[in-house]
């Protein structure tokens, strides 16, 4: 557990103003107080942290938030869910995007030094730079990421739920399928694809190829479709690691007369308002109750009410509509 000016202050005998004032070089604390206070913070290995001096001052700047992209209705979602839910307990939010940036575990960094605490959604920035952060002392929730160091974390589940998707496109015929993502490039992606080969391997049957798409952007679906050759190279089923993939290849698949789901079953996930009124099998995350948790949990490190780390993990739901729902196999 990570040492707080808390665990300083307590063993010193002074308050937490104190150890705070001793951190920042005050002249204001007689010097015999101030050897004491630094002999424990050495002891304790405590590591001085914006955070801990705004605690110790009362002093509140805003929650930052850093998150890839705001052009996909995913990461809009969630800043939507987590703004909803700062506005409530009364703070204000800075936000950074870093898609383009070659500079992003640097302009976390110095974010981090304006800010009681961040969230930090997906692989934005390197667990390196993740660990530098909690090393400061810095409130840290991590959105559908891993947790590492003594971050909290707010994930969904994934894995049992691409179970039962494979387990509906072989019950609809499927036997073989083409992922649509790159797990590489997300720890949720990775386990979306290792739930579904998983429920297709229970039913014997396989993955045909991967699909990568460096961006899950519609885009980057469209060009999977025009990859396809014709309706004899089709695999039974494309399943994608994202709904804005499948709405993309679903679109341009119609464009060159494949019919879905007639010559093919395409899924998605994540349940976007677009894939209800396209008809796409897809499965239901809660975006904006991610971003609404990562905003409570932060609250709670920035208002020292635990130090404990937290790692909730949050349902998802299969959802069945005409995208699956038409192809028979012999």
């Amino acid at each position: 557990m990570r040492t707080t000016i808390r665990d300083v202050a307590r063993e010193a005998g002074v308050s937490i103003a104190t150890v705070s004032r001793v951190m920042r070089g005050s002249a204001s604390v007689t010097e015999p107080t101030r050897e004491r206070v630094l002999a424990v913070a050495q002891e304790l290995e405590f590591v001085p942290s914006q955070l801990g001096r705004q605690l110790a001052e009362r002093r509140h700047a805003a929650n930052g938030i850093v998150f890839p992209d705001l052009s996909g209705p995913y990461y809009a979602e969630v800043v939507l869910g987590y703004e909803a839910v700062a506005a409530e307990l009364g703070r204000s939010v800075l936000i950074l995007s870093t898609h383009g940036r070659q500079d992003a575990d640097a302009k976390v960094l110095e974010m981090a030094e304006r800010c009681d605490g961040l969230v930090i959604l997906g692989r934005t920035v390197g667990d390196t730079t993740v660990e530098r952060l909690a090393k400061r002392g810095v409130g840290l929730v991590l959105v559908a990421r891993p947790a590492i160091a003594t971050a909290d974390s707010v994930n969904v589940e994934n894995r049992d739920s691409a179970v039962a998707l494979a387990e509906h496109l072989v019950a609809r015929g499927a036997r073989d399928f083409v992922f649509v993502g790159d797990p590489d490039g997300s720890s949720e992606f990775a386990e979306r694809l290792e739930g579904v080969e998983e429920g297709f391997r229970r039913a014997g049957s396989r993955r045909r190829s991967l699909a990568l798409a460096a961006r899950p952007t519609e885009e980057a679906g469209a060009a999977v479709a025009d990859s396809v050759g014709g309706v004899d190279d089709l695999p039974d089923a494309f399943v994608c690691a994202n709904d804005e993939l499948a709405l993309g290849l679903m679109a341009r698949l119609g464009e060159r007369g494949i019919d879905v789901p007639g010559d093919v079953l395409v899924t998605g996930w994540d349940d976007v308002m677009a894939a209800r009124y396209a008809g796409l099998t897809t499965v239901r995350q809660p975006m904006r109750e991610l971003g609404g948790t990562a905003a409570r949990l932060l609250d709670e490190l920035i208002n020292g009410s635990r130090s404990e780390p937290r790692h909730e993990v949050l349902g998802t739901e299969l959802v069945v509509r005409g995208s699956t729902l038409g192809k028979e196999h012999a």
